[in-house]
């Protein structure tokens, strides 16, 4: 058997001599003179950096948290996690749903408040949101949060 190198680093092996092919001795039983691995030089696929995709990335939302509660008149910020992050912050577009209903001005960033009307009333509120790229179209979606609100009612003595 003959092995040898071509000027694109890539291995072969055959059974006829070639220019600059080395003997490559095999008997049964052995794995002597059996080569295993890339050639010395040669770049394996899992060698090669991992181009990342949109397909690859992961859309979180971390703010609210999971059943957060809040209560009073405490801010709401909604916060999302690209992994991994987009080159630019324009890369991507975010739409930002609450209860179901797209949540308007403000809300096409990684990072904004709730406004205060879309909140005013007690309850439990569902946050989702939807990452878009606009050159290939596809879109993922983050698994929806849902939060919490307590305000005080007029009727509460704490309520001034």
């Amino acid at each position: 058997m003959y092995r040898w190198v071509d000027a694109d680093g890539v291995v072969h092996f055959s059974d006829q001599p070639a220019d600059g092919a080395e003997k490559v001795t095999t008997s049964s039983g052995s794995t002597r003179g059996i080569l295993t691995g890339p050639a010395p030089g040669v770049v394996t696929p899992q060698d090669k950096p991992k181009t990342t995709t949109f397909a690859d990335a992961q859309v979180t939302i971390v703010s609210p948290a999971q059943d957060q509660t809040f209560s009073g008149g405490e801010v709401v910020t909604a916060s999302l996690s690209i992994e991994p992050p987009p080159k630019s912050a324009h890369q991507f577009s975010i739409t930002w749903t609450l209860n179901g209903s797209p949540v308007g001005e403000g809300a096409d960033s990684q990072s904004f408040t709730l406004p205060e009307a879309l909140t005013a009333g007690r309850g439990s509120y569902t946050l989702g949101a939807t990452v878009t790229d606009p050159v290939s179209g596809q879109s993922k979606s983050a698994a929806p949060v849902t939060f919490n609100l307590l305000r005080p009612s007029l009727l509460s003595p704490q309520h001034k």
